[in-house]
């Protein structure tokens, strides 16, 4: 199979099909990481210095804690923008599974059973939304948009709207659980993001989804099972939904059928940021991890500084703007980035 563009590696002797003379500022320039780091860097230093603890372990801790639910929604959405498609209802998995999950326990499902019940049921969802886009050809925007309305409508109904609490702390493990001072969650979030960049960077499978993502049909014609990775692809995201719905759960120590109401913005927010292309094939999960990571940062910094929660998502959408902005400047004066 030929190579395809991750968006980090180039042709040897040559920086993005340039030559390797080229300006080192202008290789700089042409990376998919510096505005991430660049406004990593800002935000972290004004926030350190109008606030007092920014920059305190236990704060930096708390942010990667906070992210964790998104961070690990965000691998399985960044998968699925690599192939050039959109997966919408991760909230609502998140929220689906995790009241139907957090009941199993409640009933007296044993713990690890409903656990994986909670990813089971984020698979089953995402084998679903591929099923439909790939074997029947209809548009990721389409099938999760619908799946997203469902599994939120689900959630409802299956609780009358009432949150689940009273389920054995154990199964709180993951959320709240703590080893050495360091969250249980934040380790699976790493876990997390390690395998899926291993997987995406080392194994033919993702060769495969660079390669379906960048042109389908050379793809296809290159003996790539379009369908088979498309599928695995969206029931990854789903899997992964299910697994983040147990962590909130923990955290909240309740599974509340709204929960992750607004996470799907916020997952594409940061593969976006991260430098993933929305038309596929180019992307990669360290600059998804940049990218929640600058979500989790300003969302934090914000808090802290005693700004209004209404203003996260209208500087969110600011941040998506400039960073989307940048990427075409980039682009259009440099070329496509190595």
């Amino acid at each position: 199979m030929n190579q395809v563009n991750d968006g980090t590696t180039a042709i040897p002797g040559t920086v993005g099909g340039r030559s390797s003379r080229e300006s080192w500022w202008k290789r700089a320039i042409r990376t998919r990481y510096w505005p991430i780091v660049l406004a990593l860097v800002l935000l972290s230093g004004y926030f350190s210095l109008t606030t007092q603890y920014f920059l305190s372990f236990n704060n930096l801790v708390t942010i990667l804690s906070q992210v964790s639910v998104l961070g690990i929604a965000a691998v399985g959405e960044t998968m699925v923008i690599l192939l050039a498609g959109i997966d919408l209802s991760v909230g609502a998995v998140i929220a689906v599974a995790g009241v139907l999950s957090a009941s199993w326990a409640l009933n007296g499902a044993p713990v690890p059973i409903a656990m994986l019940g909670a990813v089971g049921i984020g698979l089953a969802i995402g084998v679903i939304n591929g099923t439909f886009t790939y074997i029947w050809r209809m548009a990721s925007f389409i099938v999760t948009l619908a799946m997203m309305s469902f599994a939120s409508g689900m959630a409802l109904i299956v609780t009358n709207g009432s949150t689940v609490f009273g389920f054995p702390n154990s199964f709180n493990v993951l959320g709240s659980a703590t080893i050495g001072g360091i969250p249980v969650s934040v380790g699976i979030l790493v876990l997390v993001f390690v395998l899926g960049h291993l997987v995406l960077r080392y194994t033919s499978f993702g060769r495969q989804v660079y390669a379906v993502g960048g042109n389908v049909s050379a793809a296809r014609l290159s003996g790539v099972n379009v369908v088979g990775v498309g599928i695995v692809v969206f029931a990854i995201s789903g899997g992964l939904a299910g697994l983040a719905s147990i962590i909130e759960v923990g955290r909240l120590a309740s599974a509340i059928p709204i929960a992750g109401q607004d996470l799907a913005l916020s997952t594409i927010a940061a593969v976006i940021i991260g430098g993933t292309s929305l038309f596929g094939g180019v992307g990669t999960l360290p600059g998804t991890a940049l990218g929640v990571l600058l979500i989790g940062v300003l969302n934090n910094g914000l808090a802290i500084s005693n700004v209004s929660a209404f203003w996260d998502q209208a500087i969110q959408g600011i941040v998506i703007f400039v960073a989307v902005a940048i990427d075409a400047w980039v682009q259009r004066r440099f070329g496509a980035r190595s």
